[in-house]
């Protein structure tokens, strides 16, 4: 599920995909925590929906294994999504199950060593000049697409945004794009605001 933000537009192509992946555990709408990557149908269709993933995202189709390597690989982003947000809270959603935050630099760093890459050289008519990292064999791992594409995030200014959402029954995490922002969008805002008066009126009864 892509990121729901009026600023998605302006933000790195390497961000969208960060964080995309970190919401795919997402509130399921009945108080429960939904899995948009439990099965390999799944995974294929969260490729499909992101075309720019890996050069053959649209002939993509997952197994177990792959299923399993972008499950752990998506630990550990949001195991240091958890780490950025400090000393706010992280999402409720797996926070007393990740892994380490030193584990989860070695799991992403692990995961973008996967696929050798060359820079190629783009310079069309009219144009400046631009890189791009082209892999090997033809075919970028997608584990290592989505590890690089963390890294890039995590170690770039967007990350000095990244808040997790605490408005009730939600588990996203978001960027912040202006500094009193508490939610994630203004359904979550107003879910907070109708809870904090229930609890006012609570306590003053």
């Amino acid at each position: 599920m892509p990121i729901i933000s009026c600023m998605q537009d302006t933000l790195s192509r390497d961000a969208r995909l960060a964080l995309d992946l970190a919401l795919t555990i997402r509130h399921d709408g009945n108080g429960g925590v939904a899995d948009d990557l439990a099965d390999p149908a799944g995974l294929t269709a969260w490729v499909h929906a992101h075309p720019d993933t890996v050069p053959y995202a649209a002939h993509y189709v997952a197994d177990g294994a792959d299923l399993a390597a972008v499950r752990e690989l998506r630990a550990a982003v949001r195991a240091l999504f958890a780490r950025s947000v400090r000393p706010g809270a992280p999402s409720s959603a797996d926070a007393a199950r990740l892994p380490p935050a030193r584990e989860a630099v070695e799991r992403l760093n692990a995961a973008a060593a996967r696929t050798a890459t060359v820079p190629v050289l783009h310079w069309a008519d009219g144009v400046e000049p631009a890189v791009q990292q082209r892999p090997v064999d033809g075919e970028a791992d997608l584990t290592a697409a989505l590890a690089r594409a963390a890294i890039a995030f995590l170690a770039g200014p967007d990350r000095q945004r990244l808040r997790a959402c605490h408005a009730p029954r939600c588990v996203r995490y978001f960027l912040r794009e202006h500094p009193r922002q508490e939610w994630c969008k203004p359904s979550c805002g107003n879910r907070a605001r109708v809870a904090r008066h229930h609890e006012r009126h609570r306590r003053a009864a």
